[in-house]
């Protein structure tokens, strides 16, 4: 069982507390950019297991191609992904695999989606307060993050008490 989401990084600066000295000026080096992508990923909260997929948009068609991609590499399998409501997760084009089955959560809950704090953890360790030169450079970045992530590390990060039960 996974537990699905996408998440947009993009070259526009964010910016989050950062410890400074009192009563020095601080100055941040930001950048307006708008250009991004999305990782589409799913992690199993458990055991840490995850599957990603770095793509261009959110629409149907990547997330059919996210699908058969997932299904491809579990394609001996049976997989249930548990993820929120978007028009694209729900569209009538969708195309999903014979091994895998959807699971839509209650609207407005992604409180309930224990990738949220896998995102969260990226953001906030590897792309806040820092300034990419270009969208290949921060997407490097998180290939690399992700292709080093610890499954026990994950599973930490996710870990949702309300599925222990």
């Amino acid at each position: 069982m996974f537990f699905f989401d996408e998440a947009r990084f993009g070259l526009q600066t964010s910016l989050a507390r950062i410890w400074a000295l009192a009563a020095k000026p601080l100055q941040i080096k930001v950048k307006q950019a708008y250009q991004n992508f999305y990782i589409y990923g799913a992690v199993e909260p458990k055991t840490g297991e995850n599957f990603s997929l770095f793509l261009p948009w959110v629409n149907t068609e990547m997330m059919s191609l996210y699908l058969e991609q997932m299904s491809l590499a579990y394609e001996n399998d049976e997989i249930v992904i548990i993820m929120d409501q978007a028009g694209w997760h729900k569209s009538k084009e969708l195309v999903v695999p014979d091994n895998i089955e959807l699971l839509y959560l209650p609207p407005y809950s992604p409180e309930l989606n224990p990738i949220e704090r896998l995102w969260k953890h990226l953001k906030s360790n590897y792309i806040h307060n820092r300034v990419f030169d270009s969208l290949k450079d921060m997407m490097d970045q998180m290939v690399d993050v992700i292709g080093n992530l610890d499954s026990h590390a994950v599973a930490s990060l996710c870990h949702c008490s309300y599925l222990d039960l």
